[in-house]
């Protein structure tokens, strides 16, 4: 497939030299780029294209998961307000 481009002459530098540095022709360079940014977009993280019920398996999942039956609980004054919000907080 041939694409004609018109690139502001600053652009067309830049793409020259970052070819260049590359070690590839302009034609190679772009479409790298072009299929790099192609994939990147095939691989969306999972909150992107995840249903509420994929959520909820998930987050049951890690709530189930060993390494929090190992964790030992915090304590009430570890949760408290006075423990969260300090002096210093109230100077802001």
């Amino acid at each position: 497939m041939t694409i004609q481009l018109q690139l502001k002459p600053e652009i067309e530098a830049r793409l020259i030299a970052e070819a260049a540095a590359q070690g590839l022709s302009v034609e190679a360079y772009l479409a790298s780029l072009i299929e790099n940014s192609l994939t990147s977009h095939e691989e969306s993280f999972f909150y992107q294209v995840s249903t509420q019920e994929e959520w909820e398996a998930i987050l049951t999942d890690l709530i189930n998961s060993p390494a929090f039956s190992l964790a030992p609980a915090l304590s009430d004054d570890a949760i408290s307000r006075e423990s969260i919000y300090t002096r210093e907080d109230e100077m802001l």
